[in-house]
């Protein structure tokens, strides 16, 4: 049974940082790649970032570039992302996913819950 659990979301101020985290269970998570996306209210979910199974390659949504890092420790099967410069557009349920994609276009396989980021101005 995959799972997926992310903690570190939370309340705070504009230009402030965040960590999340992701654990995984279930699956060879070294085989995988890994993604982050998030979801603001009243509107899709959205792809934020992504990070190859041997973390050599990252990828990343225009409004996460330069401000988020995403990164991954196979030894504890999990993946972070950093948030820094944070804005309340950035405001969302924010889900980890064991990802796929064709070019450009990411999705997930498995996803975890959610954890809420909100950024107030």
């Amino acid at each position: 049974q995959v799972q997926l659990s992310e903690s570190g979301g939370g309340l705070v101020q504009a230009g402030g940082s965040l960590r999340l985290s992701c654990a995984v269970s279930g699956v060879l998570f070294n085989n995988y790649r890994m993604a982050w996306f998030r979801q603001a209210p009243g509107k899709e979910r959205e792809f934020v970032a992504a990070i190859t199974w041997r973390g050599d390659s990252t990828y990343y949504s225009n409004s996460a570039k330069g401000r988020f890092t995403i990164s991954r420790d196979n030894a504890k099967n999990t993946v972070n992302l950093q948030m820094s410069s944070l804005k309340p557009e950035d405001t969302a349920v924010y889900y980890c996913a064991v990802a796929r994609n064709v070019g450009s276009n990411w999705n997930g396989n498995y996803w975890g819950q959610g954890t809420q980021v909100t950024v107030s101005s």
